[in-house]
């Protein structure tokens, strides 16, 4: 239950990403027949954007990794403080008979969710990328 939750939010990520990337290659059409007209390849241009996407992945994984272990390892202590600052407990001692929050980190897990956002960062720069490269320069440039 859990994995199909993960894959998911995973998804929801890959599809920000696709989103994200086609909204830059349109914003710089301009741009990219500019550097078409002095000489660059679609081939080029389209390893560009391919970077680019995977750079915005692969700093996001690990800015997700990192926080997810740091809050994991500190669940306790970041219940207590939304609790305090909304000013009630989410889960009243009296109700639920827990007293704490379990927290187990997987070191196959957080590698498999890794791994798994990777591949899907690379599948989702693809698109964004080859529309890149497919930027016809007579037209973008007419509208300019």
């Amino acid at each position: 239950m859990i994995g199909i939750i993960l894959s998911l939010i995973i998804a929801v990520a890959a599809f920000n990403i696709v989103s994200m990337m086609v909204m830059v290659v349109t914003d710089k059409k301009a741009d990219i027949a500019i550097l078409r007209t002095i000489g660059m390849t679609p081939q080029r241009i389209v390893r560009v954007f391919f970077y680019q996407g995977l750079t915005i992945g692969v700093v996001g994984i690990v800015v997700g990794v990192i926080l997810g272990i740091v809050l994991s390892l500190n669940i306790e202590s970041v219940v207590s403080s939304i609790e305090s600052m909304l000013g009630f407990q989410f889960f009243p001692k009296d109700v639920f008979y827990i007293n704490r929050f379990p927290s187990e980190i997987h070191l196959i897990d957080v590698i498999k969710v890794a791994i798994g956002a990777f591949i899907l960062v690379i599948l989702a720069s693809i698109y964004p990328a080859k529309r890149a490269g497919k930027v016809e320069i007579s037209k973008v440039l007419n509208h300019e």
